[in-house]
C-alpha cells in the first residue's frame, strides 16, 4: 500500500493549490481517503475524509475549511484530490493523506479521531504567507 501527495507549495493568502493523493496497492473504491494536516507545535488535525458511496460520495470537512476546501476522487486514475481555495496563513501546515477500509470508519470518525486510517503517506507542505 502506497500513498504518495503531491501539490504543496506556497501561495499568497487567497491563492488556490489542488493536493493529489496517488494510491497504489489497494482497490481505491474499498477505502476512505482522509486528508490531515499538522502544523508546526500543533496536533495534527483532520481536514476531509471522502468515502466512495453508490450514488455520490459521502464526505466530511472541518468547520474552519468549509466552503474553502473541496475534496474528490478519481477511482480510475486511482488519485484522491483536495482543491483548497481562499487560503490563509492558518492552512500552513503539511497535508498528509491516509487510508482506512471502508468497513473499519466512517468518514466523520476517521477524520475527528483517525479511527481506521491504517496508511499514511509522507505529506507535502503548504505554505500560505504574504
Amino acid at each position: 500500500v502506497q500513498l504518495v501527495e503531491s501539490g504543496g507549495g506556497s501561495v499568497q493568502p487567497g491563492g488556490s493549490l489542488r493536493l493529489s493523493c496517488k494510491t497504489s496497492g489497494f482497490i481505491l473504491d474499498d477505502f476512505t481517503i482522509g486528508w490531515f494536516r499538522q502544523a508546526p507545535g500543533k496536533e495534527r488535525e483532520g481536514v476531509s475524509c471522502i468515502e466512495d458511496s453508490d450514488s455520490d460520495d459521502t464526505t466530511y470537512y472541518t468547520d474552519s475549511v468549509k466552503g474553502r476546501f473541496i475534496v474528490s476522487r478519481d477511482n480510475a486514475k486511482k488519485t484522491v484530490y483536495l482543491q483548497m481555495s481562499s487560503l490563509k496563513p492558518e492552512d500552513t501546515a503539511v497535508y498528509y493523506c491516509s487510508a482506512g477500509r471502508v468497513i473499519s470508519t466512517t468518514v466523520q470518525d476517521m477524520c475527528t479521531a483517525e479511527v481506521g486510517a491504517d496508511y499514511w503517506g509522507f505529506g507535502t507542505q503548504v505554505t500560505v504567507s504574504s
